[in-house]
């Protein structure tokens, strides 16, 4: 081999060792790639659907109510949920006649609408509870936050494991890219 052939192939190795440590660099801090596994996010996402977690805005930034989040899975810690928060530190949740009140204010949950629209007249979409009933508190403490899922009816959520501290969120669902040709921004 040439001098000016090991120069090139070393250049190209250079590269594709920096890609990679890139690569892994933006994974670990700033975006990483989930895939949906389960149907408690239906409609809105679904089994299979790969999605692009942000973790930027837990690290630096405030949970929003009605933010999709991937968490930690507090019943088993090697697995990771797709959830949204309803509860938010120092509110009162609950829920009547399938509406959503926090503080008592009846709360719009506009990513429930085609669930609502297609269940039968005597159903619900969330069946009533309080926060008391299912954690016994009054308040959702700081640093805390409470998750659904969309699919109200069977969702493993927050009224079954309660609340979330907010240290095991990993990151918000910023962006849906499967299938391929369907890319979609979730806000």
């Amino acid at each position: 081999m040439t001098k000016s052939t090991k120069s090139e192939l070393w250049s190209y190795v250079k590269t594709i060792i920096l890609a990679i440590i890139l690569s892994f660099f933006i994974q670990h801090f700033f975006f990483q790639p989930y895939t949906v596994k389960g149907d408690s996010m239906l409609p809105n996402l679904k089994d299979g659907n790969k999605i692009v977690v942000n973790k930027v805005n837990y690290k630096y930034g405030k949970p929003q109510r009605a933010d999709l989040i991937v968490l930690k899975s507090p019943e088993h810690k090697e697995e990771y949920l797709v959830k949204r928060i309803v509860g938010l530190p120092g509110e009162n949740i609950s829920f009547k006649n399938d509406v959503l009140y926090v503080n008592g204010q009846k709360t719009a949950e506009p990513y429930l609408s085609k669930a609502k629209q297609e269940k039968l007249p005597y159903e619900q979409v969330t069946n009533d509870f309080t926060l008391k009933e299912i954690v016994g508190l009054a308040k959702i403490p700081k640093d805390y936050v409470l998750v659904l899922g969309d699919n109200r009816p069977i969702s493993n959520d927050g009224r079954h494991f309660g609340l979330i501290k907010i240290d095991n969120i990993v990151g918000e669902v910023n962006m849906r890219y499967w299938p391929l040709n369907k890319i979609s921004f979730m806000h």
